[in-house]
């Protein structure tokens, strides 16, 4: 049995519990780590953790602790991580890696001093039937070569009244980001970014227009505010046709004259199968040491950076921007589907 330590009881810590316990028959749930003990002794008794704690590095080292996940708030990422590297112990950490790119590559740097991967991200659409389905289209030539890629991506409401167009680039799109990488297999080298004008003092979408080495185009609309419900699409079209994303709805109401079909009040239930998928794989990279073959690795962190600090770059600009990408190390080669 592996014996996991969840740090983060929130949201996504509780999801990891949940999984954990009812999907993993291989994981053990020992700890539950949060600076809020009451939340920490919920979630750990609704899952049946061994215990519980509120100091994340001491938990890190515990002896009976193999592996950890982190989903505690996004500053605490990158450093929780290079304590997991330090530790010798594998961790799957939410995304972001870090928002700077410069802290991205000193995780980077602590795992290739280790000598091997420890660090997963929770980029989790790589494991999500329809982006596995459209990936699948390019590389067995079903759809010829790749042309655009087109991506939506729509929430109920913004989480805070503060919200802003530069944190919707680098809190929501970066899913955008790495999944269109991983479909593709090519690196963005160029941005732009425009925002509408709302008639409320609500954010408003956000639209970017990406380009890629493989003279791809790519557009990504974030809209934080639309509504009616959590929505996520994308359409991948190549020279030979076309693979759009259905929206997952299991049942249609036929009443009073009309037909409809409900949407997710947020990401949860739409992406419960691919968290599931995603889990899976880390519990078997924690046992093996082998790295998942579509997971996504630190490196793929370090890009989702470079191209949100980009974005936010040209949405104050008005300008077209570059990406640009250190050179991929050995160390990362061969993972995650991009080439170097």
């Amino acid at each position: 049995m592996t014996r996991l330590a969840i740090i983060g009881a929130g949201l996504m810590g509780e999801d990891h519990a949940k999984i954990i316990s009812q999907e993993l028959p291989r994981a053990e749930l020992q700890v539950i780590c949060d600076m809020d003990a009451a939340r920490a002794k919920r979630v750990a008794d609704t899952f049946g953790a061994k215990d519980v704690a509120s100091d994340p590095e001491a938990t890190i080292s515990r002896s009976d602790v193999d592996a950890v996940v982190v989903a505690s708030p996004d500053f605490t990422h990158a450093p929780l991580s290079r304590a997991c590297i330090a530790a010798g112990k594998p961790v799957l950490c939410e995304k972001p890696l870090s928002q700077s790119s410069e802290e991205c590559q000193q995780v980077m740097q602590a795992e290739h001093a280790a000598g091997r991967p420890f660090v997963m991200l929770g980029f989790m659409r790589r494991y999500d039937q329809s982006y596995v389905e459209m990936r699948q289209a390019l590389t067995d030539g079903t759809l010829g070569r790749a042309l655009m890629m087109h991506n939506y991506h729509r929430n109920v409401e913004t989480p805070a009244a503060d919200f802003t167009g530069a944190m919707a680039i680098t809190n929501s799109a970066p899913h955008e980001f790495d999944v269109v990488r991983h479909v593709l297999g090519s690196e963005f080298t160029s941005i732009t970014a425009h925002q509408p004008r709302r008639s409320d003092e609500r954010v408003a979408p956000v639209v970017m227009v990406l380009e890629t080495a493989d003279g791809q185009l790519v557009t990504v609309e974030i809209n934080n505010n639309a509504g009616y419900g959590y929505d996520v699409r994308a359409e991948l079209v190549g020279e030979a046709g076309s693979v759009a994303m259905n929206n997952v709805a299991y049942t249609r109401s036929d009443t009073k004259l009309a037909s409809s079909t409900r949407y997710d009040a947020d990401w949860r239930g739409r992406y419960h199968a691919a968290y599931v998928r995603q889990n899976r794989a880390f519990l078997q990279f924690a046992e093996t040491g082998r790295f998942p073959d579509i997971a996504s690795s630190c490196w793929d962190g370090y890009c989702a950076a470079i191209v949100a600090e980009a974005g936010v770059r040209a949405l104050e600009s008005g300008r077209k921007e570059p990406i640009t990408l250190m050179t991929k190390p050995d160390f990362y080669a061969g993972q995650s589907g991009v080439a170097a």
